[in-house]
């Protein structure tokens, strides 16, 4: 194993500053999901210190399969997350516990002026989204017609299979 140059340009860098890569061979069903809240009124800021909660838990206590939890933000009202997965079961057993369930049939019956989002993308193939009260298209949607998730198309793993 080559070590790292001790200099000091290099030391800010966890990569030592200089080109790398990964070797994602140990992750061959990797997924990697990108999510967004937007306040869309005043309400939607007891929305967002609602969820703010809930991230707080995730990113100290790591749902089993979750590998990475990142803070992103978009905008003033628009912040987000980018989370590498193990497997898509993984992330299904988190999303059908608490408090991510909660939140979610929360959210979707009152939404309490917000809007939510998120993109999943599969290593093994398969992309996904769901949009719900965006004041305007992002990402996918500003590019792809537009579908209703119902049906066989209402699950993230449909999607992901659909498309």
């Amino acid at each position: 194993m080559q070590e790292r140059p001790t200099d000091g340009a290099n030391k800010a860098s966890p990569m030592g500053g200089r080109r790398a890569s990964v070797d994602l061979s140990a992750y061959p069903d990797l997924v990697v999901i990108y999510l967004g809240f937007h306040v869309n009124s005043l309400r939607g800021v007891l929305g967002l210190l609602r969820l703010g909660r809930g991230l707080t838990r995730i990113a100290q206590d790591f749902p089993d399969g979750l590998l990475a939890h990142e803070r992103v933000i978009y905008g003033l009202r628009h912040i987000g997350m980018r989370q590498y997965w193990r497997d898509l079961e993984s992330l299904e057993r988190f999303t059908r516990s608490e408090p991510h369930k909660t939140w979610w049939r929360d959210f979707l019956a009152k939404d309490g002026g917000a809007g939510f989002w998120h993109e999943t993308y599969r290593r093994q193939g398969g992309m996904e989204a769901v949009y719900v009260n965006m004041p305007q298209p992002i990402g996918f949607g500003t590019f792809a017609a537009a579908r209703t998730p119902t049906g066989p198309f209402v699950s993230a793993r449909d999607r992901l299979a659909a498309g």
